[in-house]
């Protein structure tokens, strides 16, 4: 079901019923972008620590922002059905008031939402708006010190029409006289009419608002005094908390989702819960530990079927596959998964059909129980059998495999760096090397010292096979890193300690030479 801006407010109280009856909850995005080319080397790496990665996906977090937010609810109708209803939420930046945001396009993100049939008239006429913690703090402020300013050009276009046509009206206007503001609709409805309402109120304490519709403002003319009558109603349309709820938008389902405390499951999620945190809780925060912390505080349980598949590959021998769809294809298909009466039952309340962590988790459950076990299992029974992979989110191509947000990132066994040694090669770069080794696969290359680089690859075949090929070769020689003989630092300290050594027994030798008498 595709929700935008007009269906929202009406379907948040069945959102926030489901949310609370729900099992689980599966997250999905789509962004204006992924990783930033700012500033440069900001691409992922097997070289990156946790730290390091993290530093990388908040640069592009705070670049890029959400088009489009897939939520499907999981609710477990008996031991072994559950019902799922699956939300599209378009989502676009608030600009109500002095709120703004800019962000960057990626051709190549755009081109993949457009290759999909995204549809980027919803995504700009009808995105849900929404903000976080800071931002509402600051439109707070803004609304209790009642000096209200327009920053979208379209809303200041709509509220120059509506200031112009009033002000003509209301010289000639008598007290209980009203005159109605139409055609007011636009990219930004809600956004629109609150604008046009706080600046007429704001610049005229004579006149009195109403919306009327979804395009419409009532413009009354009153007394001061009734004015001031009229502002303690709890009907007013413009109260400070109808306005931060109306410009918080998604973020009061974000809460909800918050409260519930709800299992969180994605694919390959560590930027969609950068998102999250930054889009509708608090900008992203400069220390790796304190974002884990903040993460784990907000969702205490995740599941990333990637972590999760990763592991099933190597117990089921089935193709490596990285796509939700193909991961799903394999686990479905009639090899690995062949008719099982006490294999999960999903009733779609949509068109959802794609249900991974299920089907996982089931295969687990099979390896470990017995077929009474199965017959009657539970997702609390399923949830135990996923315990060692929960909270563990998939680092794509780092040097951790994944981010543990309840405990200690572990390391993870990669293949042994290689050193590449050059010889009768000036001037060699990194991008250089990665060329002359990209047709027989890929390595991530940093600089060791002005003629070494080291390598790094996750798969033990690219290792075996470079170390082969590149055996007998005249200007690359490629073997196992040795710390102990390669680092700059330990070569440094141990030509240090020759010199010393070498002067205290220069030193000795002449000090125990025998003088010469006259």
């Amino acid at each position: 079901m595709d929700v935008g801006a007009a269906e929202f407010a009406r379907c948040l109280p069945s959102l926030r019923d489901r949310v609370g009856r729900a099992a689980f909850l599966g997250l999905d995005m789509e962004f204006t972008g992924l990783h930033s080319v700012f500033p440069q080397n900001n691409q992922p790496s097997l070289f990156d620590s946790p730290a390091e990665r993290y530093q990388k996906v908040r640069q592009s977090v705070q670049r890029f922002t959400i088009t489009q937010l897939g939520l499907a609810i999981f609710s477990e109708e008996n031991s072994n059905k559950y019902v799922v209803h699956s939300y599209n939420f378009f989502l676009f930046p608030s600009t109500l008031g002095v709120m703004d945001a800019e962000f960057t396009l990626s051709a190549s993100s755009i081109q993949f939402l457009s290759h999909y049939g995204f549809d980027y008239n919803k995504f700009l006429k009808d995105g849900i708006p929404y903000m976080n913690e800071l931002q509402e703090k600051i439109l707070s402020q803004r609304l209790l010190q009642g000096s209200w300013e327009v920053c979208s050009a379209l809303n200041m276009n709509v509220v120059k029409k509506a200031i112009d046509e009033v002000t003509c009206w209301i010289a000639a206007a008598k007290e209980g006289d009203s005159i109605i503001l139409q055609d007011l609709s636009g990219m930004k409805q809600d956004s629109q009419m609150l604008d046009v309402q706080l600046v007429l109120r704001q610049a005229l304490p004579n006149v009195w608002t109403e919306p009327l519709g979804a395009d419409e403002v009532m413009v009354k003319k009153v007394s001061p005094q009734h004015r001031r009558l009229l502002e303690s109603s709890s009907h007013d349309s413009c109260q400070k908390e109808l306005i931060l709820t109306s410009a918080r938008g998604f973020t009061n389902l974000f809460q909800i989702i918050v409260k519930a405390k709800k299992p969180l499951v994605g694919h390959n999620m560590l930027m969609d819960l950068c998102h999250l945190h930054d889009k509708f809780y608090n900008p992203l925060p400069e220390s790796y530990e304190e974002f884990k912390k903040n993460i784990h505080h907000l969702f205490p349980v995740l599941i990333d079927t990637k972590t999760v598949t990763k592991s099933i590959w190597k117990n089921y021998q089935f193709p490596r596959v990285s796509n939700l769809l193909e991961v799903y294809e394999v686990l479905c298909s009639s090899d690995l998964n062949p008719m099982d009466p006490s294999c999960p039952v999903i009733a779609l309340a949509s068109d959802s059909v794609r249900y991974v962590l299920l089907k996982s988790a089931h295969l687990l459950l099979c390896s470990l129980t017995d077929d009474a076990a199965k017959a009657n299992s539970s997702f609390s029974q399923y949830l135990t059998m996923l315990a060692e992979y929960l909270n563990k989110v998939n680092v794509i191509r780092g040097g951790v495999s994944s981010i543990n947000f309840s405990g200690e990132d572990a390391s993870c066994q990669y293949p042994p760096p290689l050193v590449v040694c050059v010889r009768g090669w000036p001037r060699l770069d990194e991008r250089q090397i990665y060329q002359e080794l990209q047709p027989l696969c890929r390595f991530d290359i940093r600089r060791l010292s002005e003629n070494q680089f080291i390598l790094l690859s996750n798969r033990f075949k690219h290792v075996i096979r470079v170390l082969r090929d590149y055996k007998n070769h005249p200007k690359l020689q490629i073997s196992v890193y040795r710390h102990w003989r390669h680092s700059p630092h330990v070569n440094c300290l141990l030509k240090v300690s020759g010199i010393v050594a070498l002067w205290s027994l220069l030193a000795f030798v002449l000090g125990a030479s025998p003088s010469r008498s006259p």
